[in-house]
């Protein structure tokens, strides 16, 4: 069976799958997939969802927290609102400073939780889509380190590269325990990965 074939099925299956159970995007699953493997993300949490838009990791966060939680999707584009009434929306740059002002206003208590699915607008370069994805990922970790409360957990989008583990190695500072990702759900051949870390140290608080 040919390989490009399992992959696209593999598509279309995560692709229908999400239309069939409403969610935004099929992203969603990758979400899910994650955290009921590794349980970063518990029923009555709150969860700051960076770069949200359109919505699929809100709507797979919320069904996680459940109706006793809270989900804060923060991206520069706006995101269509959700009947939930648990679930808030900002828009809002993660490279500016003021950003994280606004979510701390906007959340109940500090976050359980921060996930980010945050992409550079992709140049074909790919030195240079690597680079920006990376720093975009440290800016995501700042935002963390300032809205996690203590043993918070933190999962974060990085694309394969050289910078990879000096950023890995920043993350170990910072949390307790630090795994490398790739769920089902994300594409074979695509070269995201997903950086967990679990329990912010004592130290950070």
């Amino acid at each position: 069976m040919p390989k490009t074939w399992i992959q696209q099925r593999k598509k279309d299956y995560y692709y229908r799958k999400a239309k069939e159970e409403k969610y935004r995007s099929r992203a969603a699953y990758k979400l899910l997939q994650a955290a009921e493997k590794y349980h970063f993300i518990k029923a009555g949490d709150v969860v700051i969802d960076l770069g949200a838009a359109p919505g699929g990791w809100t709507q797979a966060a919320r069904k996680i927290v459940g109706p006793k939680g809270f989900v804060l999707g923060i991206d520069v584009k706006t995101i269509e609102p959700f009947p939930e009434r648990n679930i808030k929306t900002i828009i809002g740059d993660i490279t500016e400073p003021d950003t994280t002002r606004q979510i701390l206003e906007m959340l109940p208590r500090k976050a359980d939780a921060i996930i980010s699915d945050v992409s550079p607008n992709i140049s074909g370069i790919w030195e240079l889509d690597h680079a920006r994805q990376i720093d975009l990922a440290q800016k995501a970790l700042e935002i963390a380190l300032e809205t996690l409360k203590p043993s918070g957990n933190f999962f974060v989008k990085v694309f394969q590269g050289d910078m990879l583990n000096d950023f890995i190695r920043m993350a170990k500072q910072h949390f307790e325990d630090v795994k490398i990702i790739k769920p089902k759900a994300s594409r074979a051949k695509s070269s995201e990965i997903f950086i967990l870390g679990i329990h912010l140290k004592d130290n950070e608080r």
